[in-house]
């Protein structure tokens, strides 16, 4: 029997074709610098993206989402209100994915973020020093894997190697490019990628593990073609609206 980590790149693609047959709709609560590059991922993909935070609206939109990303990039008291209206609408119905931008850079940021994660999110997506400001543990893989146990979801903690676990099983990923992080937003559109394939595959792990791998893979071919910072930018949406079952397969470095 194949490991599951094997599996992933067919997978990803299998989720690809999901969503642009699909056209999910992800609500995203997301950082203000991010919203429209996040959006353009989101399209690049073949999902749908919608922004609102109006809190006279924000119940209805995520009530006809398929899945949201609660992203504290920009952390203000809107978002915080547009949050918990979005998190009751979606608990229970849909899956979210948090991604606490910044959080170990304000306590008060680190605490709400907690608060957050107490809620059940299907999956978090956040680097190393998040992870620690939020755990108030090292990112070790063993902390990881205890931490994404205990809570019930799936963590993705990315950096030069992504690793994903939900607990039990556990994906290291090597893809990507160092341009990616020239890029503002890249992170928040990755997470928004994630929740995209969530919309459409009720396997959290395999699901928050495909979005990663797909940006990841998409990044590559985009520096492949780029210039400097700015035109990675456009390349990486080029990039994931061709991503295919052949470059997934062929560039995939999964273990």
């Amino acid at each position: 029997m194949r490991a599951p980590q094997s599996n992933l790149p067919q997978s990803t693609a299998e989720i690809l074709a999901r969503i642009r047959e699909r056209a999910p709709r992800v609500h995203c609560i997301t950082n203000t610098v991010a919203q429209a590059f996040t959006a353009n991922v989101l399209l690049a993909v073949g999902a749908v993206p919608s922004m609102t935070i109006a809190p006279e609206e924000i119940g209805a939109f995520v009530a006809g989402a398929d899945a949201l990303l609660v992203n504290l990039g920009t952390f203000d008291a809107e978002r915080r209100s547009a949050i918990d209206i979005a998190i009751g609408k979606a608990s229970g119905r849909i899956p979210w994915l948090l991604d606490p931008v910044f959080i170990d850079r304000s306590p008060t940021r680190a605490d709400y973020g907690r608060e957050l994660v107490a809620q059940s999110p299907a999956a978090i997506r956040l680097n190393a020093p998040e992870f620690v400001a939020l755990a108030g543990m090292s990112a070790e893989d063993k902390v990881l894997t205890f931490y994404a146990g205990e809570h019930g979801t799936v963590i993705a903690l990315t950096g030069p190697t992504d690793v994903i676990t939900d607990g039990i099983r556990r994906a290291q990923i090597g893809n990507g490019h160092a341009l990616m992080g020239c890029v503002t937003a890249m992170g928040c559109a990755g997470s928004a990628l994630a929740a995209a394939c969530l919309a459409v595959e009720p396997d959290c792990w395999i699901a928050t593990a495909a979005g990663v791998l797909a940006l990841g893979i998409a990044g590559e071919m985009a520096a492949e073609r780029a210039r400097g910072p700015g035109s990675l930018s456009i390349e990486i949406v080029d990039a994931l609206y061709r991503l295919d079952g052949g470059a997934l397969l062929q560039r995939a470095e999964v273990a």
